[in-house]
């Protein structure tokens, strides 16, 4: 399923093909939780943005409008009409998140959701029928997000029990992959690597899940607290043990800069609300540089975002006009902000993958992550 194009030092370019499609790597998954890109972008515009794949989350379409609506109805891809992969978060990072609200045991989470209070348990099982009533093309394994710093008892417990719920997860995907009425029968699972800050713990989990032979691999548990230099420690650490055939994904990572350092450290696939949720915020990447969109300066300025971008935005309005509609909490404000971030992403990955098959992206990466670091 995964090939390798070329590789410079860790830095891989690979194909990545599913039932839905190939994947370029390494690719940056915009995230659209419950179905949509927030900042009303809909799925035909992560077209116009370059998208790949778009990332949607268990829990939140569990939780509404209920993954037996989307199955009902075709499905997630029919549901939002977009026919390349999707990735389906397992809920866990949510789930985990609601730390007043849940409670962990062996078979799964009990907790109460964050809209009603209703009580709903979660387990490996259930995570996985989710994402199969959904039909992504990839589905990932329910896990532990342990915050960071945790003791490394409580670490060692939790990535033990986080490779019996991978072991869970597996059983039950190849199960409904052989039933008739399963939506997606080709949907593939992601295992995921836990084990907080803590090298061994690190290594011993990779191991243990790299024995189960699955299509893909994730790094989870970082962004959640930890400096950027411990993250890329555990990258490092992590990474070895990693199988060279399968995709690597880095989960909920992050600044462009980020994603850089982490392609050199051999990492493939990428999601972040950061571009999304900052460009409603009027903060934007271009290619000289971090724009603050609200600032003075730019009211009467009649550049574009970035000279250097070629999307719809770039083309066709200025900074000081999209200042205005943000200034006055006019939505096409934010609309045009998030399509602007989301194709500059697209965009980066797709430079990374270019400069990889020249076999130039040392000097990709001391070139910009100094450019990333400058405020415009």
């Amino acid at each position: 399923m995964f090939e390798l194009i070329n590789t410079e030092n860790k830095a891989r370019r690979g194909r990545f093909h599913t039932i839905h499609g190939m994947i370029e790597t390494p690719v940056f998954m915009n995230v659209g939780t419950t179905g949509a890109i927030r900042g009303g972008l809909s799925s035909l515009d992560l077209l116009d943005v370059n998208c790949q794949v778009e990332l949607c989350n268990t829990y939140h379409l569990h939780i509404r409008p209920g993954d037996g609506l989307i199955r009902s109805m075709g499905g997630l891809h029919k549901f939002i009409n977009w026919a390349k992969p999707i990735l389906t978060d397992s809920g866990g990072f949510q789930v985990f998140s609601l730390t007043k609200l849940r409670k962990i045991k062996e078979e799964g989470v009990y907790f109460n959701s964050h809209i009603d209070g209703k009580k709903i348990f979660m387990g490996p099982e259930e995570s996985i029928k989710i994402q199969s009533n959904l039909g992504s093309t990839i589905a990932m394994a329910f896990d532990e997000c342990v915050e960071n710093p945790a003791t490394y008892k409580y670490v060692k417990e939790s990535h033990e029990r986080t490779v019996r719920w991978l072991i869970r997860c597996k059983t039950e995907m190849d199960r409904l992959n052989k039933l008739d009425d399963t939506l997606n029968k080709n949907q593939l699972l992601f295992g995921i690597n836990q084990g907080g800050i803590y090298d061994d713990l690190r290594i011993e989990n990779m191991k243990q899940i790299s024995e189960l032979d699955l299509p893909g691999y994730a790094i989870g548990g970082l962004a959640v607290g930890e400096t950027a230099d411990i993250m890329y420690d555990i990258i490092d650490t992590v990474e070895p043990y990693m199988p060279k055939d399968k995709p690597r994904y880095l989960m909920g990572v992050g600044t462009p800069s980020n994603i850089i350092e982490a392609v050199y450290r051999g990492i493939d696939f990428f999601d972040c609300v950061m571009p999304t949720r900052n460009a409603r915020h009027g903060n934007l990447f271009t290619w000289k540089g971090y724009v603050n969109l609200l600032n003075q300066k730019f009211k009467q300025d009649e550049n574009p975002i970035d000279k250097d971008c070629d999307c719809h935005t770039c083309r066709n309005f200025s900074r000081g006009y999209i200042r205005h509609l943000l200034k006055v909490n006019e939505m096409l404000g934010m609309r045009l902000c998030v399509i602007h971030n989301l194709y500059f992403y697209n965009e980066l990955m797709q430079k990374i993958r270019d400069i990889i098959d020249t076999n130039k992206f040392e000097d990709f990466r001391k070139e910009y992550l100094e450019i990333f670091a400058l405020r415009v």
